[in-house]
């Protein structure tokens, strides 16, 4: 059970969540104490020893759902209480009735598709849990054609067989069933049994998709199938590519990731207590040891917040990395002197006053897609005329405190560059940082010019999760 604990907690560890090696001692004298043949415990007790972020569950039940598969569970827990593990009686085993193990493609079922559907129906209309899942491995072993050390998450043979058990005929069946066990036909109960039904076709998936996991665990081991179901956290969900759940996970990390970015800059400041060598003093104090500097001199610090220029492109899929960015800044700002905000496509306006007296730097990120002057000839971006504009209209208020972000994949749709300009907003500021968005691969192919800017920028980094966003923004405070 050890052994099987540790290979669980270097999968998490490979999948991004923080385990130190104190939480796995926990872990492991959480087992020692706990009912192992109750797998709902061993899961919260798991859970509450080595995740600290709720958002991190997900991706914590898919590795355990992974490494503590109902099977291999059963067996972990009997030799723990040193019985022999047995199947129970009227439950299959891991490749199905008449199926040796391993197999799966190919492989017949016991029963026919007519008798599977009415096993199924019965199952889910009696809320028979060992019945459905006799189903469950009867639909995987005819349907789902399992290919032997294929290497897949399983999401494929999930498809096949949902697609073969016609589940909304089902799920109709079982409403119209509910209704006339209850001899209504009003609005309220239609819809009480549609809401049932759903919920019970929903547990039926959850059978079918734990039953193939189970049986890929048995064919390639649980370390392998872990690294094909393996599923990102959301602060390292790639945004360019995020699909609408994914989204919404960002939106819900991004607010506590600035919270505590603000506290760990603002500590990190306080911490400044001494600012450079003081030569002059050093030299007059080392007098009384002959000359050797034992005492260095520190001039008084001087902290100071540098001044933040935003220019963002929000064209396309990349508008979605810019949302993020500028409500990351905007929500640690008073860790800058100033923040000023821009966005452009092909033309360039200021956003910052948008941010000005709102609480939820979300909202005025919300509205810079509705009130944004972005739009100056055919809405396709033009880096070259965006720099060229801001350059015109305010070059001549950066300081030596300004530091420039630009965030954009640098792909200009052939127009012209004017790296020029970059060149005179680098020596009027600190310093100038490009955000691509895009993996470094994708860099100077086709229409990025990225190369053309680099040279005239302090970096630029690949900044594609929160995380790296994250780690930039803290290193630039």
């Amino acid at each position: 059970m050890l052994n099987l604990l540790g290979d669980f907690i270097a999968e998490l560890r490979a999948a991004g969540i923080p385990v130190s090696m104190s939480e796995h001692v926990d872990a492991a004298r959480a087992v020692q104490v706990i009912d192992l043949s109750d797998r709902a415990l061993v899961k919260s007790s798991l859970a509450a020893t080595l995740v600290k972020d709720g958002d991190h569950l997900p991706v914590f039940s898919t590795a355990f759902e992974v490494f503590f598969a109902n099977r291999a569970f059963d067996s972990v827990a009997d030799l723990m209480d040193g019985v022999e593990a047995q199947s129970p009686e009227g439950a299959t085993g891991a490749s199905g009735p008449g199926q040796a193990p391993g197999e799966g493609g190919g492989a017949s079922s016991s029963m026919s598709a007519a008798e599977l559907a009415d096993l199924l129906f019965r199952a889910l209309r009696e809320g028979n849990r060992d019945d459905l899942r006799r189903a469950a491995a009867e639909a995987v072993t005819r349907y789902a054609g399992v290919e032997p050390g294929r290497p897949v998450g399983g999401t494929y043979y999930l498809y096949r067989t949902l697609r073969n058990l016609e589940l909304d005929a089902l799920e109709r069946r079982l409403s119209e069933a509910s209704l006339a066990d209850q001899n209504t036909s009003d609005a309220l109960a239609e819809r009480l049994s549609r809401d049932e039904a759903h919920a019970r076709i929903e547990q039926l998936k959850s059978e079918i998709e734990r039953e193939i996991r189970e049986r890929l665990v048995e064919d390639r081991g649980a370390e392998a199938l872990a690294k094909s179901v393996r599923r990102p956290l959301p602060e390292d969900i790639d945004v360019m590519h995020a699909n609408r759940d994914e989204m919404a996970q960002l939106e819900r990390a991004l607010r506590p990731l600035s919270r505590k970015l603000a506290v760990r800059l603002a500590r990190r400041r306080r911490r400044r207590r001494r600012g450079p060598v003081d030569l002059r003093h050093t030299v007059r104090r080392s007098l009384s040891t002959g000359g050797v500097p034992i005492d260095l001199r520190f001039k008084p610090p001087r902290p100071a917040k540098p001044e933040i220029i935003v220019i963002a492109d929000i064209s396309g899929s990349v508008a979605s990395f810019a949302r993020f960015t500028l409500h990351l800044v905007h929500a640690i700002s008073s860790q800058f002197s100033k923040v000023r905000s821009f966005v452009f496509v092909d033309g360039l306006d200021e956003v910052s006053q948008l941010f000005e007296g709102v609480d939820d730097p979300a909202e005025a990120v919300a509205r810079i897609n509705a009130e944004a002057d972005v739009i100056a000839f055919d809405g396709h971006s033009d880096y070259g005329r965006a720099f060229l504009t801001f350059h015109e209209r305010f070059a001549d208020q950066l300081t030596k405190r300004s530091t420039i972000l630009i965030l954009g994949d640098a792909r200009n749709n052939y127009h012209q560059a004017h790296v020029e300009v970059i060149a005179d907003l680098k020596y009027r500021s600190k310093a100038v940082y490009w955000l691509n968005p895009e993996p470094t691969s994708y860099w100077n192919s086709g229409d990025s010019i990225v190369s053309q800017y680099a040279p005239y920028c302090e970096r630029v980094v690949e900044c594609r999760t929160l995380r790296q966003l994250e780690a930039f923004v803290g290193e630039l405070a």
